[in-house]
């Protein structure tokens, strides 16, 4: 066996093994060097093994259009194993740097090579690329593909995307047997999270199917003011869930509007607001607005924003003293400071307020009571 001069083997084989040892061991100067020789040689059987590997050393020491170059000349060679595997490693790098186009090219250059290895994650890609140039009828080809092939990797994140297009067209019955019968092929055990995803995605499935439920009992033709309210409230509480909180507010608005619903729809509005006593109280029609339009949340936050504000000013004042106000009034002002107390919120309200006055003052901290 002869010797290079710098002590590398003169076989492509035991260079390119070579090569390979000294990448893995960090060594890329050297394992490029290696490839490169192996190249140099000209058309020996190792030729596109090796042109991979100078890719991948390459790609990893931050040169792009080297690593590119190297790709093709593996490419070129057509050979059955590393020229769909280079294909594969230059679609990856024109997808990084966003080249889209370049990238559809080159992954239906893998389709086109063939190799079983390769497909599923190619029809995969060119299934995201037409989905996002809004091309469904492509993009649905594709994914059926991967679908079709039955890879335990690649299968369910098709079965994703397609069932979530399927599930924006209205067409749910079909998201849910996509779903359903992929979902019969995963061991959980075995893949929790590609599980959980299509779990979920079943899940939207039966909201949309429900909501679609609800939609057509509004459209029929009965009367029953009870039976129509319920499918006010399930509709326009189901709605949000799938991101269409304006057509729940109009839902509860046409349930207030219709003489046949207006009084069990609002009583399951209000339903969770307890007893009141016969007299609204003046902040219920503001609630009753927030509930329909699904802005609770927005308007808790206001109502707490104010108070806070209000409890700093009247807190500050009396933490001050007296200071020439009325013995009356200073007293009064200590009475409204202990309002909040009665409720579950009012100590985190007292300890926002002390930690605030203590920073303020630059006082350390006091011990916590007991």
């Amino acid at each position: 066996m002869s010797m290079t001069p710098d002590g590398a083997t003169a076989d492509p084989a035991l260079r390119c093994e070579e090569a390979r040892q000294c990448a893995e061991h960090g060594d890329v100067e050297r394992a490029a060097r290696l490839f490169e020789e192996v190249l140099a040689l000209g058309d020996v059987p190792q030729r596109a093994q090796a042109a991979l590997g100078l890719a991948v050393v390459r790609e990893d020491a931050g040169e792009v259009n080297g690593a590119r170059d190297a790709d093709w000349i593996a490419i070129r060679t057509q050979d059955p194993e590393y020229a769909p595997r280079a294909a594969y490693h230059l679609a990856l790098s024109y997808e990084r740097t966003g080249e889209r186009e370049e990238a559809a090219k080159t992954w239906r250059m893998v389709v086109d090579f063939g190799n079983p290895a390769y497909l599923p994650p190619a029809w995969l890609a060119l299934g995201r690329l037409a989905d996002d140039d809004g091309d469904f009828d492509a993009a649905r080809g594709w994914w059926e593909q991967v679908l079709a092939w039955d890879d335990d990797e690649y299968a369910p994140v098709a079965a994703h995307d397609l069932a979530q297009r399927l599930l924006e067209r209205g067409e749910t019955a079909k998201a849910q047997r996509l779903l359903a019968e992929v979902l019969r092929r995963i061991d959980p055990t075995q893949a929790p999270y590609a599980h959980a995803r299509l779990a979920v995605t079943m899940g939207m499935a039966h909201l949309d199917q429900a909501i679609g439920a609800f939609s057509a009992a509004l459209g029929g033709q009965t009367t029953d003011g009870e039976v129509r309210a319920l499918a006010v409230e399930l509709l326009a509480r189901t709605l949000p869930l799938r991101g269409r909180g304006e057509e729940a507010r109009d839902v509860w608005d046409r349930g207030l509007a219709d003489r046949r619903t207006a009084g069990p729809v609002h009583a399951r509005l209000r339903r969770e607001f307890g007893e009141t006593g016969a007299d609204r109280l003046w902040w219920e029609p503001s609630v009753e607005s927030a509930l329909r339009a699904g802005e609770l949340p927005a308007l808790t936050g206001e109502v707490f924003g104010a108070l806070d504000h209000m409890y700093s000013l009247i807190a500050l004042r009396h933490a001050e003293g007296a200071g020439g106000l009325p013995a009356e009034t200073y007293e009064l002002l200590g009475e409204v400071t202990q309002v909040p107390s009665e409720y579950e919120w009012g100590a985190t309200l007292h300890r926002s307020f002390t930690d605030r006055l203590r920073e303020a003052m630059g006082t350390p901290d006091a011990p916590a009571a007991d």
